[in-house]
């Protein structure tokens, strides 16, 4: 794995990725249909020893019980990023958790802004498109439980490619892990 990156990250479930997929594509973003709506916990973090990395990311995955993410309404990293996003209502401190502690051992480094758990509905569009998704999305909600996370290496040809799913208080072999 020398030279790799790696990246973890909450899935949201359908039925809501689809709308979500469908509500950024509406806002032109080019990235709708590549990047399946997520919530990031690490990003492109550079990995040198997979085994410690897995070995970490399961770790923490097995002391992390499910949880509720409730999104309402909308914010933005504007003007510094060129994102809108959806706001986490609730499950933003256990994200806030999650990020700290797998940010960690293998996965630890200085990140250039501060973590801010979030789901993107517009990123890199005309500000037209960002303006749209603050507006139709400011009373969006939704909610949903949080049993797993994934763990994605980035891959030469520039995508993510999940190399594991990680279910939450589970060992490896899919046993409950013992609460500690």
């Amino acid at each position: 794995m020398t030279g790799s990156s790696v990246g973890v990250t909450i899935p949201i479930p359908e039925p809501l990725a689809g709308t979500l997929e469908l509500w950024r594509a509406s806002f032109g973003d080019p990235m709708a249909a590549v990047v399946p709506p997520h919530i990031t916990l690490i990003t492109t973090t550079p990995a040198t020893d997979w085994d410690e990395t897995i070995d970490h990311v399961r770790a923490v995955a097995r002391d992390q019980a499910p949880f509720t993410v409730r999104l309402l309404g909308t914010g933005s990293f504007r003007p510094v990023s060129p994102v809108v996003f959806l706001t986490l209502v609730e499950g933003f401190h256990e994200c806030v958790d999650l990020h700290a502690r797998l940010q960690s051992g293998p996965l630890e480094r200085e990140l250039d802004f501060p973590f801010h758990p979030h789901v993107t509905v517009a990123h890199d569009v005309s500000d037209a498109g960002m303006d749209a998704a603050v507006e139709e999305l400011r009373t969006f909600e939704a909610s949903f439980e949080v049993r797993s996370m994934g763990l994605y290496e980035h891959v030469p040809s520039g995508l993510w490619k999940l190399r594991e799913e990680l279910y939450f208080g589970q060992g490896t072999d899919g046993s409950e892990a013992a609460a500690g």
